[in-house]
């Protein structure tokens, strides 16, 4: 049995537990998904202290939603799709108030390579960007990201930051798959020319995903695989 399937068996196990009221399983659960959910929501609403409620949030919902969990989707497209709700909303209460924080100093920890992933094509598989200092593309990358509209960003979040695929996706945010590639395709875009905008000329000419076409997402930040 490789690792990632063996994983998968664990956290089977854990939910399980969990649905019967296991409380020690449940803090399994949230010691598993807790960095990824909060890295999430905080690329949605880019404000760390309410990124930690909503992350909060998400968890306790998932709590209380647990024994109507049938399985029908696997646990971490159920929790992602508690968090994109609650997260979708806080973005746009955000918005209507005048109260987008961009806060790009928060490093991207997460999950290391033992946790879930899902396998996405090869055109957003990229290295490390050699000639140019990771930090300062970020502070760009991360800018551009907030200004995508509810719908665009979390379909580059999920894909491009934390590795999920279209599938997966579609049924996270209940849209079909040729909606996810459309959005994806959209949100990619308008981050490049956001960046060509306003990135130095210097810089820009060093960033060899400008022209590669990878994603500046992918490129900066890399997936929680």
């Amino acid at each position: 049995m490789n690792r990632r399937a063996h994983n998968r068996e664990l956290i089977e196990a854990l939910v399980d537990r969990a649905r019967g009221g296991d409380l020690e399983a449940f803090e399994g659960l949230v010691a598993h998904y807790q960095d990824r959910v909060y890295n999430y929501v905080l690329r949605m609403i880019y404000d760390p202290m309410d990124a930690q409620d909503v992350a909060q949030e998400t968890f306790v919902r998932a709590w209380q939603g647990l024994p109507r969990f049938r399985g029908a989707s696997s646990f971490q497209t159920w929790l992602y799709r508690i968090a994109s709700n609650l997260a979708i909303d806080a973005a746009r209460s955000h918005k209507r108030r005048g109260l987008v924080m961009v806060s790009l100093d928060e490093p991207l920890e997460g999950t290391d390579a033992s946790e879930l992933g899902h396998d996405l094509p090869d055109e957003s598989r990229t290295g490390p960007v050699e000639s140019l200092e990771q930090g300062e593309l970020r502070t760009y990358v991360w800018a551009a990201v907030a200004e995508l509209s509810p719908k665009l960003r979390p379909v580059i979040v999920l894909a491009d930051l934390q590795g999920l695929s279209y599938g997966e996706i579609a049924k996270i945010l209940g849209c079909p798959v040729g909606t996810v590639k459309s959005r994806l395709f959209n949100a990619r875009n308008q981050l490049r020319e956001k960046l060509k905008e306003r990135m130095p000329r210097e810089m820009l000419s060093a960033w060899a995903g400008s022209e590669r076409g990878v994603s500046p997402v992918a490129e900066v930040g890399g997936k929680n695989r």
